[in-house]
């Protein structure tokens, strides 16, 4: 896959950082740190990164389930190299957060990243989110992004809920959920494998070519994370209703899905997403899989981008 950003302009972006930690007198173009924490309310340590410029636009990067900001480095690269500033953080229980018993929910998801936007002080932001993420991601924009949140992107994302009700009879059966929560309880980095290898990224169609690098990544992500944490986080994705969130979000919103998703059917999740929001953009993508954001990152990149400048 050819590289959609130079390495001149990731370079550029990156070299103000030594000159800024030189210097007392903080100027509006100095790079940021780069990384850190923030305390969330409960005493939770959110890890999070923080990339370019601090006159850059802001793009803030929702990780999917069960992995860390670690799966946005390709979109993060690129959208440096396009003069961006970039931030990603890992969940609470994902990543380098804290390992933490409680909080495993989307109220808290939300809160825990209004915590780093707060911190960083981020305004005029695009919030992009994948899967779980996108669901995070929402209910942040909902409940905590007036006034800061200037588009969102959700891709692949679980929302308005993934779960059958009878509110939602296109919903998958709770028992699918349940067979997950058994497997990650039985033998989590078996499952973990089996998701990377199957579903998640369309490794398990025919005449699809599995990246054995790509396995191995979303497994690695996975497993540094915490059992309790991604164990809960079924619920959490699953069984969220994001119906009223999505009704009173007002900004331009890009809904991003492919229509070969096996980890959220794209017909009880993006169109009647879109139909939900106000001003909503909705590109269904044939033949492409949970994980195209990876897969087809040159692709997705390109079109967050015309969103992003349109």
């Amino acid at each position: 896959m050819a590289a959609s950003f130079t390495l001149a302009a990731v370079a550029a972006a990156a070299t103000a950082q030594p000159v800024a930690a030189a210097s007392k007198k903080k100027t509006s173009t100095e790079a940021t740190a780069g990384h850190g924490y923030v305390t969330a309310s409960d005493g939770t340590q959110i890890f999070y990164k923080d990339w370019g410029p601090r006159d850059g636009q802001p793009i803030v990067f929702h990780h999917g389930w069960p992995l860390s900001s670690d799966d946005w480095d390709n979109q993060m690269l690129y959208f440096l190299g396009k003069g961006y500033r970039v931030i990603a953080h890992d969940r609470r229980g994902h990543g380098r957060s804290s390992q933490v018993n409680a909080g495993h929910d989307m109220d808290h998801y939300a809160a825990d990243v209004a915590a780093v936007v707060d911190h960083l002080d981020l305004r005029n932001a695009i919030h992009v989110g994948h899967s779980t993420g996108g669901g995070e991601a929402t209910r942040y924009t909902a409940r905590h992004g007036k006034e800061r949140v200037s588009k969102l992107v959700l891709i692949g994302a679980v929302t308005p809920i993934m779960v059958k009700t009878p509110a939602n009879p296109g919903g998958l059966p709770v028992e699918v959920f349940d067979g997950s929560r058994m497997a990650l309880a039985a033998n989590r980095s078996q499952f973990y494998f089996d998701v990377a290898s199957g579903p998640f990224y369309g490794f398990n169609r025919d005449g699809v070519k599995a990246s054995d690098a790509t396995i191995k990544n979303w497994w690695r992500q996975g497993m540094t994370g915490a059992a309790n944490a991604h164990y809960l986080g079924i619920k959490a994705f699953s069984e969220t209703d994001f119906t009223e969130d999505l009704k009173v979000i007002g900004v331009p919103t890009l809904v991003l899905h492919g229509d070969d998703d096996q980890v959220v059917p794209v017909a009880g999740s993006a169109p009647l997403s879109a139909k939900l929001l106000k001003n909503a953009t909705l590109k269904i993508y044939k033949g492409l899989p949970h994980g195209m954001a990876t897969t087809h990152a040159d692709m997705i990149n390109a079109d967050i981008l015309a969103f992003i400048q349109g």
